[in-house]
């Protein structure tokens, strides 16, 4: 299920696990329980304490499984009212506490947190399973299906029934029973091993900072940055040292200031090295029993391998189709690659460095050879990108422009952390559409990279408006100074609010459909879409201005950037290739065929080796043993889905300017054909209905000027 027990058990994929306990507060005290008074039920993080998580899972499985067994052992012919209905509506004091508790895990978690995902890991994969592999409640799902079309039921209804026999089958309803007790056994050990895995990425990302002894070593770096990594030495009681905080991804962002080689390449092999070096954050364990328990499971179910298993539910269906799409990107990226890699060393030698490029220092003469073929370097657009000056004068105007949305800051309302702010979204007409709460700077608590969550997800059937969050990692500022983004932050920043309007437009009646519920390789493509406003000439005319001074950009300052588009794509394409390729390489082993945890770093040679995409230069954006998205965050056999998005993102990005680009006859054609849908209909028959045709790759080739 994708809601209710799959705000739990699915959330459970992304938990870490801990050791210190939290203590349990009395049950009267405990917000879960009877849900939020706040506006759009936004959760009361002034009044929720880490002891109140462990009673409300609890409570909330047992509610919801007393629920189930009720409409399991009904006596009553099954009907969609009295089955499928009660299944949507069950579980809401589950729902809410995993929403909030899966949030924080990622956002701002502690010890107690850590401690509470460990423990209820397994045991909320065996509430899915007690769900799934119900035989009475399967049996009336199985009713509902076989009559589905001679019942007065909408398309959504049609959908909604369809969609849950396809989750009990593959859950594996249709086992024996002790296929079923061995597929029960799975999950749980599954469950725990991929919240020991978040748990050591995390806290090793924290462990492994790079310690610096003096200033001199950290020249090429900004006196902003200098001054904050001196505070994050202070912060780790260095006083007098400096730290360079790794970020989860193989490059670092300092690599591309650092004038000391030798530091370089001492925090990207740190980078590299992360859950393979032995110790107590080694993932290497982890990461071969997870294999062969999804090759185990999908072998139950009747799949070659776990790939097969996880792409039958997406819009690329099969390997084969994945596989024929990265084949025609892979040897054009790496080709690209290679050449700037020529580039980068000549470079290099015109400036009296005779060496190799290695990959500590792309990063590094590729912002050289950006200034020198483009006349600017990256720095020098920081001080037009204010991040309040992005998020309110472009994020928020383009949605304006184009769906007609306006923000009150609501400061009155709580948050879970000081840095968190809310904004209330209206339509037009003033009519309320629900809140956005805006995590944007990184901390020791938050896990690595960008996302949205819903606290709160639209449902006609429940009376619910969104409540939906993004989460970025931006490194914070010193006091009084201000938040000075990157190009990159930039776009992150308005693709995650793409994400945002997916799960804000949502206009479905089922909860199973609401928001961003669409397939793995689908949920990309209009936050992707979103990036385009971000250099949309009236959109970044009204947020890109000197941060002191309120002077634009300088036109052709702009017209450099925008025409550097292509540059370095081919470093860009292959890197992520790399990481796809390797998540598809582990997922299409079978029962019997993963390495032992002495063989993990051979495995992963091997398969970029044969994959075509090896460039020791340019490592895969994620390594193997600190991949998240693939092992502990739900994109297994799914990393290829931001690419795979990508070329419908670039063919939609071609329709708006075929069609005038940012007007509200666009905005709202948008809204009504794609994102207000859901996952209420088949992902592909909604972009089809969008553009008016199937998706086209070429837009992507001349994108990242692969063509």
């Amino acid at each position: 299920m994708k809601n209710k027990t799959a705000a739990a058990a699915g959330a459970a994929l992304i938990l870490t696990a801990g050791c210190n306990g939290a203590p349990e507060t009395e049950m009267g005290d405990n917000p879960f329980f009877t849900g939020s008074t706040l506006p759009y039920g936004l959760p009361h993080f002034d009044l929720i304490e880490d002891g109140h998580y462990r009673a409300a899972f609890e409570r909330g499985m047992a509610e919801q499984i007393e629920e189930i067994e009720a409409i399991a052992s009904s006596r009553e012919p099954a009907t969609f009212e009295n089955t499928l209905v009660p299944i949507e509506r069950s579980g809401r004091l589950l729902d809410r506490v995993a929403r909030v508790f899966f949030s924080l895990s990622s956002a701002d978690t502690n010890d107690a947190i850590n401690a509470i995902r460990a423990e209820m890991a397994p045991k909320l994969a065996a509430h899915s399973d007690r769900i799934l592999l119900n035989a009475d409640l399967f049996i009336r799902v199985e009713t509902l299906h076989e009559s589905r079309n001679d019942l007065d039921l909408s398309p959504e209804e049609v959908r909604l029934v369809e969609q849950y026999r396809r989750d009990f089958t593959r859950a594996g309803a249709l086992l024996s029973e002790s296929e079923k007790e061995r597929m029960r056994e799975i999950n749980a050990e599954l469950a725990s091993l991929s919240a020991a895995f978040s748990e050591n990425t995390l806290d090793e990302v924290n462990a492994s900072a790079v310690v610096v002894d003096s200033a001199d070593e950290l020249a090429g770096l900004s006196e902003g940055e200098i001054a904050a990594a001196a505070e994050a030495a202070k912060a780790r009681d260095l006083e007098g040292k400096y730290v360079i905080a790794l970020l989860n991804t193989s490059g670092q962002p300092a690599l591309s200031s650092l004038e000391d080689r030798a530091l370089r390449e001492r925090i990207m092999k740190t980078s590299l090295a992360r859950g393979s070096r032995g110790g107590e954050h080694d993932n290497r364990e982890a990461v071969v029993r997870i294999a062969a328990l999804r090759a185990e499971r999908a072998a139950l179910l009747g799949y070659p391998h776990h790939a097969a298993y996880i792409l039958e539910e997406q819009t690329a269906q099969t390997i084969e189709a994945v596989d024929g799409r990265l084949s025609g990107l892979t040897p054009r990226a790496v080709a690209n690659a290679r050449r700037e890699a020529e580039d980068l060393a000549e470079l290099a030698r015109s400036e009296g460095a005779d060496l190799e490029i290695a990959a500590w220092d792309w990063s590094y003469y590729t912002e050289k050879l950006r200034a020198e073929r483009f006349s600017f370097d990256a720095s020098e657009l920081r001080p037009y990108f204010e991040m309040d000056g992005v998020l309110v004068n472009g994020v928020f105007f383009a949605a304006t422009q184009l769906f007609g949305l306006t923000f009150e800051e609501r400061p009155e309302l709580p948050v879970y952390h000081p840095d968190v702010r809310v904004w209330e979204v209206f339509e037009e007409d003033g009519a309320p559409l629900g809140l956005f709460l805006g995590d944007f700077y990184a901390r020791p608590s938050k896990r690595g990279g960008a996302w949205m969550n819903a606290y709160v997800s639209q449902s006609g059937l429940l009376g619910t408006q969104p409540v939906v969050a993004n989460h970025l990692n931006v490194p914070k500022p010193p006091e009084g100074e201000p938040t000075l983004l990157t190009f990159d932050e930039v776009i992150t920043l308005f693709h995650e609010f793409g994400h945002a309007l997916h799960g804000l437009f949502s206009n479905v009646r089922y909860p199973y459909f609401a928001g961003t519920s669409v397939p793995r390789d689908f949920v990309e493509y209009p936050s992707q879409v979103n990036e385009m406003w971000a250099t949309w000439p009236e959109v970044l005319r009204n947020y890109a201005v000197h941060h002191e001074t309120g002077e634009p950009i300088p036109g052709d300052l702009l017209d450099r950037v925008l025409s550097a588009r292509t540059f370095n794509q081919g470093f860009a394409t292959t890197e992520y290739l790399a990481a796809t390729l390797l998540d598809l390489a582990w997922h299409q082993l079978g029962v019997g065929e993963t390495p032992d945890a002495d063989g993990v770093l051979a495995f992963e040679e091997a398969a970029l080796e044969e994959a075509g995409i090896a460039f020791a230069p340019v490592p895969p954006r994620y390594r193997t043993t600190y991949f998240s998205h693939i092992w502990s965050s739900g994109y297994s056999a799914g990393y290829y889905s931001y690419i795979w998005s990508e070329v419908l993102d670039a063919d939609s990005v071609e329709w708006f300017r075929e069609n005038d680009g940012l007007s509200r006859e666009n905005g709202d054609h948008f809204r009504e054909t794609l994102l207000s849908k859901g996952g209420s209909i088949e992902a592909m028959d909604l972009f089809r209905t969008f553009r008016g045709r199937d998706p086209e790759v070429e837009p992507l080739l001349r994108r990242r000027g692969l063509n």
